[in-house]
């Protein structure tokens, strides 16, 4: 069959899959998604806020922007929205000489949030239909890019959010790429696995110049199209998380949006790339089933061995409609390329998730890894979940900061006080939304004084969704940027 036929007869099938799926999603049951109210209930409207209240002194060596995604949608679906879905809006707020000097929250402007907003939509090229970004914001070649798996090309952010444009890398990304896309502290590469809902028999790895530019994308051939949300990279390895949960040709005709659940057919897998390996070289390592949203590190061993801290849960989306079955806990993966297999042992049974390092380590050993509670019930509302952990890979202790009743901390950020800081020398920051008086702080930690209250609080006077990811980006001389850090100066 000749490639004009095939996409043909490609494009009428996807057609007839997306009819079916829309007639049946008329089926489900029309309610308020858990994911769209309360704590998660969308922000209705875009703020610039200035020099806000602080308790407490900010550090003056903090100078810079904390960017967070999540999904925010204009308009919640009625029927089968997940957390995951829906337009993305980022929140930045910029500190500076012991001052927070800003508050901003923007729409991502895909073409469905701008026509539900009535304005124009972001510049840039499309990749698809679905332009919708929502998931994490990155520095990649000194610019922030938001990201998401699976679709849309990134959007690259001015320094205001207000100006944004879609740009695969400068024209240099021609697929799909990763919401967990990790920076290689020595040598400045970025790499990340990407999939793409549509293409079931492989993934790819993707590798990213300091410049910010693709160098190199291998395929690795894979089987029932995994999601793989997050990835890992030690000095010898791109790591690959081929794990139960595939895409499901039944759920995406019964009308839910996020086509992917629980295989116990498909084979559980560490795959272990060589950096500069094409995919022959991949040595897969059996794990038992599971499932990785999020990897907090990895690191070779000196016997050959690679370590792996994730969150994992022991099945995900395994009913019809969808859902956390269980929640994660932390635990330490040993894959031996010589047996071809993976020891797990549980670090901290504890519900937890949103696992970060002292970035300077990753793929290298590390100490400290801090996680943020969840509850064990699986409450979408998060209700109780008001503490963030560290755990002390050293000694096998686990620290407790507690918030206080009421207050749920979101992703929070190890930030270094200096470049050759130690790895306990800094700060932690990230959101943490009071349910009581639906507002939120930006607290902010010394890492070495981990239980005790924050070195300082930014008040915001509203309720942030708790969102995805985001990251520290401190301010550069213009001199010393890697790329180009204004989207509408950008080349695609």
């Amino acid at each position: 069959m000749s490639n004009p036929v095939r996409s043909a007869v490609r494009a009428v099938a996807e057609g007839g899959v997306t009819l079916v799926a829309a007639l049946n999603r008329l089926r489900l049951p029309k309610r308020p998604s858990p994911f769209a109210v309360g704590i998660h209930a969308p922000m209705r409207e875009e703020l610039t806020l200035s020099d806000l209240p602080v308790v407490g002194t900010i550090p003056t060596a903090l100078d810079g922007r904390y960017l967070k995604m999540g999904a925010n949608p204009v308009r919640p679906a009625a029927r089968a929205h997940e957390w995951f879905l829906g337009d993305g809006m980022v929140h930045g707020l910029a500190l500076a000489e012991g001052r927070a000097r800003w508050y901003r929250n923007r729409w991502i402007g895909s073409r469905l949030a701008a026509a539900a907003l009535g304005r124009p939509a972001a510049d840039g090229p499309r990749r698809g239909r679905n332009d919708t970004v929502n998931t994490n914001v990155v520095a990649i070649g000194g610019r922030a890019f938001a990201l998401v798996e699976a679709g849309s090309f990134p959007v690259e952010l001015s320094e205001t959010l207000d100006a944004q444009r879609y740009n695969p890398f400068d024209g240099t990304l021609s697929g799909s790429f990763s919401g967990h896309p990790h920076r290689d502290p020595l040598n400045g590469e970025t790499h990340a696995i990407a999939y793409d809902g549509a293409i079931w028999d492989s993934v790819r790895h993707v590798v990213l110049s300091p410049a910010g530019r693709v160098v190199r994308e291998v395929a690795i051939p894979v089987e029932h199209g995994p999601c793989i949300h997050d990835c890992a990279l030690t000095a010898r390895f791109a790591i690959v998380l081929d794990l139960p949960l595939t895409f499901s040709m039944r759920a995406l005709l019964a009308g839910y949006r996020l086509p992917f659940r629980w295989n116990p057919s498909h084979r559980a897998r560490v795959g272990l790339l060589p950096r500069n390996g094409q995919a022959a070289d991949i040595v897969w390592c059996v794990v038992e089933p599971c499932f990785v949203f999020h990897v907090a590190n990895a690191f070779d061993e000196v016997d050959g061995r690679v370590i792996l801290d994730v969150i994992a849960y022991p099945r995900v989306f395994a009913s019809a409609g969808g859902g956390f079955d269980e929640p994660g806990r932390f635990e330490r993966w040993t894959a031996d390329p010589a047996t071809r297999r993976v020891e797990r042992r549980v670090i901290d049974p504890t519900p937890q998730e949103f696992p970060r390092i002292d970035e300077r380590r990753f793929g290298q050993r590390h100490r400290y890894t801090y996680c943020v509670s969840v509850p064990p019930d699986g409450d979408p509302q998060l209700t109780g979940a008001t503490r963030l952990y560290r755990h002390d890979a050293e000694t096998g202790e686990r620290h407790v900061h507690e918030f206080g009743p009421g207050r749920l901390p979101g992703e929070f950020v190890f930030v270094p006080a200096a470049d050759d800081a130690g790895e306990e020398e800094g700060w932690l920051m990230g959101l943490v939304v009071d349910t009581a008086n639906e507002t939120t702080d930006f607290a902010i930690l010394d890492a070495r004084k981990f239980e005790a209250p924050p070195v300082a609080t930014v008040r915001l006077p509203h309720r942030i969704p708790p969102g995805f990811h985001g990251n520290w980006f401190p301010a550069q001389p213009s001199g010393e940027r890697g790329g180009d850090a204004y989207p509408e100066r950008a080349t695609t």
